[in-house]
């Protein structure tokens, strides 16, 4: 079985080679070296070899952030088109779906941040829809007589608008999707702004999953609504990544992957697997300890202060006290003209 694996080159810290087909555990691997980690133990060595004829040999010149992004129920053409844009500049490769997911091995929670993109935004209001057909060239049309009844029209790339008619279960379910992709994707821009003002910015990965278009294959009159779907689909990502390179400043780099069989609800193929997260009973049972120990070290450390701190002060007064009191006369032993043995 395969699927399509794409990487889309933002700087030039990477090879353009012709990559060799992957392993989904080689795709894993290669998001952790990205964001700046050691591939995992399990890498066999024509994995590693898989991986340099990608990434440029330095180990310590990695962006350290990734989109990652899976789209499902997509097996079209258009993905790989040279001519589309999005593609243009990128790193095109297949994968062999050998197993049902791969994780993303990474050390600590603490090293990296990882930020979804699968989160509901809650309700979406016709303001919002203007905002996000804007934001993508077009405009959004309301309906007088019902709330987000109206009509909105995104231009596509090969010329033609895609009106996606509210009004319609389809259509609308399209529409929120994609919204909610752009909604996410500008609070993962502040949290990068939030973070890249720390003293240690961690790694970042943004991870996302798209399942709409399999609802517009299955429709039976769709007219090719659902290829306009797909072209509107890598419009949005288009545009979310050329957002991401001008936030992250060209350090980013995105991993794109296509599977043609649709995944179940909430299922993804990458999944993200820390290496040393404590547990919350763990955490439980050694909070008391924990707690206990450190008001002794801080007792200890406070007494041993304070004494360091009386001796000295002694010592001080001492010494200016038997240096105000020294006679002023010749020292007998250091003005004598005995000599020692």
């Amino acid at each position: 079985m395969k699927i399509f694996y794409l990487v889309l080159i933002s700087s030039l810290l990477f090879s353009f080679s012709r990559a060799e087909p992957m392993l989904l555990p080689e795709v894993g691997a290669a998001v952790s070296v990205l964001l700046g980690f050691a591939p995992p133990l399990t890498l066999s060595a024509a994995g590693s070899s898989k991986l340099n004829g990608v990434l440029r040999p330095n180990p310590f010149d990695r962006p350290r952030a990734v989109f990652m992004f899976e789209v499902s129920g997509v097996d079209d053409p258009l993905v790989v088109d040279p001519k589309n844009a999005l593609f243009s500049k990128s790193l095109k490769t297949s994968v062999d779906l050998g197993s049902s997911k791969a994780d993303i091995q990474l050390p600590d929670e603490e090293e990296v941040s990882v930020i979804s993109l699968d989160k509901s935004p809650g309700d979406c209001t016709e303001e919002e829809l203007k905002d996000f057909a804007s934001w993508l060239g077009g405009s959004y049309v309301t309906d007088a007589a019902k709330t987000l009844h109206g009509v909105l029209t995104i231009p596509l790339e090969n010329g033609d608008n895609m009106n996606i008619h509210m009004s319609k279960k389809v259509h609308k379910e399209l529409a929120l999707k994609l919204f909610a992709l752009s909604h996410n994707i500008k609070k993962a821009m502040e949290i990068h702004e939030d973070l890249s003002q720390i003293l240690y910015r961690p790694a970042e990965l943004i991870m996302g999953s798209f399942d709409g278009i399999k609802a517009l294959q299955e429709q039976l009159d769709n007219d090719g609504f659902d290829r306009q779907g797909m072209r509107l689909l890598l419009a949005t990502i288009s545009k979310i990544f050329v957002s991401l390179q001008t936030t992250y400043e060209g350090q980013i780099v995105g991993v794109i992957v296509f599977n043609g069989v649709p995944q179940p609800e909430s299922k993804t193929l990458m999944n993200v697997m820390f290496s040393s997260r404590p547990s919350p009973r763990w955490l439980a049972e050694t909070k008391g300890s924990l707690n206990t120990t450190l008001a002794a070290e801080v007792l200890v450390r406070r007494t041993l202060a304070w004494i360091t701190g009386i001796v000295l002060l002694i010592a001080t007064l001492l010494g200016v006290y038997f240096l105000l009191n020294m006679p002023l006369t010749r020292d007998t032993l250091l003005y004598s003209n005995v000599k020692l043995d």
